[in-house]
């Protein structure tokens, strides 16, 4: 099965303000509850349990390792570093 992931980076006044990494629901699915997994990291989940997203408090700060992490813990296969990029420039 191909994933899909989507990254978002919103800015406010030309500074990161936060993003959100979409786990492939392609934004269908709706958030049932939110967990903080890590300082700055919350994971979305749907109804079902299932993991829909990852939110990112503060995409200057938050490493690439970090969010690693977050995919570790979920038991998902870590995106690349080429996919977090956007991450590494705001």
């Amino acid at each position: 099965m191909t994933r899909s992931l989507s990254l978002q980076v919103t800015y406010k006044g030309g500074k990161p303000l936060a993003a959100y990494l979409s786990l492939g629901s392609n934004g269908k699915r709706a958030a049932a509850r939110t967990e903080e997994v890590a300082p700055d990291l919350l994971v979305d989940y749907a109804a079902d349990g299932a993991a829909i997203g990852v939110e990112i408090l503060s995409p200057a700060t938050v490493t690439v390792q970090q969010v690693w992490q977050v995919f570790d813990q979920l038991g998902l296969e870590r995106p690349s570093a080429s996919e977090l990029s956007p991450l590494s420039a705001a």
